[in-house]
């Protein structure tokens, strides 16, 4: 029975990737010297401790094995679905692409994940400003990191934006890295969008205000085959 009891504990607690270790020991420090100081403060650092571990938390997530389809990136709300033009610095040219974007929330999980599978070509970080990340200015102005994976249906370019609150992104793979669809490849701390650029032909599966989760969530048909969602309303 005891067994049987850690073993759903275990199963239920939600893993914390150790990019947070430095900021949750951090919050833990401090908790500890204002409830010395003043309880008060304390228990107010306390709650920022729990927020700051929920943030870092990495929960295991199941991608289906579907060539034909992209997976969100990111856990959060799909901000745009639009076409637009993949930022200069990846060098794919002028053509314009469908684009879905998705915004985190700073009570979102942060840890990134490939849509497709591939080999990623090129990474190119450009230094910017931290406009909101909902702000669409924010897909040429602030800080971001772009990556290309090379795919069967064409070059995809996912691009990292810093936000209002984001000050450092933190990219896991390296150019000439293979990825599968659903790796983690990177993290943004705190809040921040990231952007899909599809190939060309690509249909997007979401629509503006869906809730998405990374390497779960389909949000193209990469064959062009698969109707596009009906328009929806929040009610």
């Amino acid at each position: 029975m005891a067994h049987g009891l850690g073993e759903s504990i275990r199963r239920a607690m939600v893993p914390i990737h150790r990019e947070g270790y430095p900021y949750i020991a951090g919050f833990l420090a401090l908790t500890v010297v204002l409830w010395l100081l003043w309880a008060p403060a304390g228990w107010v650092v306390l709650g920022l401790t729990i927020w700051c571990t929920l943030f870092f938390r990495d929960p295991v997530r199941v991608t289906p094995l579907d060539p034909t389809l992209a997976f969100s990136p990111a856990d959060g709300r799909v901000a745009m679905v639009d076409y637009a033009v993949v930022p200069s610095e990846l060098g794919l040219g002028e053509e314009i692409r469908p684009r879905v974007s998705i915004f985190m929330s700073v009570f979102d999980v942060h840890v990134n994940r490939a849509p497709v599978a591939g080999a990623v070509s090129r990474m190119v970080y450009r230094p910017g400003r931290f406009l909101n990340a909902e702000d669409p200015q924010a897909s040429v102005e602030n800080e971001r990191n772009g990556i290309i994976i090379e795919t069967a249906t064409g070059p995809m370019a996912v691009v990292q934006i810093a936000g209002l609150v984001a000050r450092r992104i933190v990219p896991f793979v390296r150019q000439g890295d293979s990825v599968g669809a659903g790796d983690r490849i990177g993290l943004i701390r705190f809040g921040s969008r990231l952007d899909v650029y599809l190939p060309a032909g690509a249909v997007p599966l979401v629509a503006e205000g869906q809730r998405a989760v990374a390497g779960e969530t389909p949000i193209a048909d990469l064959t062009g085959i698969r109707p596009q969602p009906l328009a929806v309303r929040t009610l």
